[in-house]
């Protein structure tokens, strides 16, 4: 146990994504997902939804684990620690309303074992624990969750009535948003988007706005304490010493596979000034008139 500095750019993001079915959760987790990561192959889709996220390959070159019935709360958290061990970056969890009211989720398992309120004991800890797995992976967590469907009459810009479909109340256990960095809440099949929840105060009481990998870049950004990658690039080349290097890089866990390559190209320009020094001094030895200094010496 000790005293240390709070830093922002060692949080993961948990970020939510609701909104009625049609309305575009898996692609606007998908861009938001690359966004923060500009790499597809370090994106990662369960994919509850029979097989939906393969629908936008032509997007990059991601990752999907199909995850099928039962939709234990067990079952999401192996597949989400199997996306850790290959050190994916963002997880997509296309949906988590499975695992409340889809086949063998909670509302089921606690229907079977007799549907009292006292049963609760022994369902709730089971789903507080793939709570707590998406709240502690190291990788960072985006999630999408179902809406329940309603309609309302409602007269478009040339007076025509028109019926428009909405999403209303979430389809998970009550207050998981409240667990989140930012939820947004897609309301529209336009794509338009609100943040009902949001830490970060990029997106609160903000005029609606579509989800796009722009959205990602600024969530990360924020992780980042708000330093872009240009900021770090000018951090890393002013950097003189390898001890420099070591810490820039651990500095930022979040952006390491986007800085690694920066890194090693500056620890080189850094090597070539130090090693022919190193190697002059190591020249000069000892002789019967003093010194000597092997000219014929290169550097390995």
């Amino acid at each position: 146990m000790k005293l240390q500095k709070a830093q922002k750019e060692q949080v993961k993001l948990r970020v939510g994504i609701s909104g009625a079915s049609g309305f575009g959760k898996t692609y606007s987790a998908l861009l938001l997902a690359y966004g923060m990561t500009n790499d597809w192959n370090k994106i990662a889709v369960i994919d509850t939804e029979n097989g939906s996220a393969n629908l936008y390959s032509e997007l990059g070159n991601y990752n999907t684990v199909n995850l099928q019935p039962p939709y234990s709360p067990e079952r999401y958290i192996e597949a989400i620690e199997l996306c850790e061990k290959s050190n994916i970056e963002v997880v997509i969890v296309d949906s988590i309303t499975h695992e409340w009211s889809g086949k063998g989720g909670c509302l089921q398992i606690h229907e079977q074992l007799g549907g009292k309120f006292q049963d609760w004991a022994k369902v709730s800890p089971r789903h507080q624990s793939f709570i707590d797995k998406i709240l502690q992976s190291k990788s960072h967590i985006i999630t999408t969750v179902r809406r329940k469907v309603d309609y309302s009459m409602d007269k478009d810009q040339s007076g025509r009535t028109k019926v428009t479909k909405h999403g209303t109340k979430e389809i998970t256990r009550e207050g998981f948003e409240y667990e989140l960095t930012v939820n947004f809440e897609i309301i529209n099949d336009n794509h338009l988007t609100l943040a009902s929840k949001d830490r970060t105060g990029l997106f609160m009481n903000k005029p609606e706005f579509i989800l796009s990998s722009g959205t990602g870049k600024k969530l990360l950004d924020w992780c980042n304490n708000g330093r872009t990658i240009d900021d770090i690039k000018t951090e890393i080349k002013s950097c003189t010493t390898l001890e420099g290097l070591r810490h820039i890089y651990s500095k930022y866990p979040n952006l390491q596979s986007s800085i690694k390559e920066i890194i090693l190209s500056r620890k080189r320009e850094i090597e070539n000034v130090v090693i022919p020094n190193k190697e002059i001094i190591e020249t000069i030895k000892p002789s019967k008139n003093g010194i000597s200094i092997n000219a014929d010496s290169k550097p390995e």
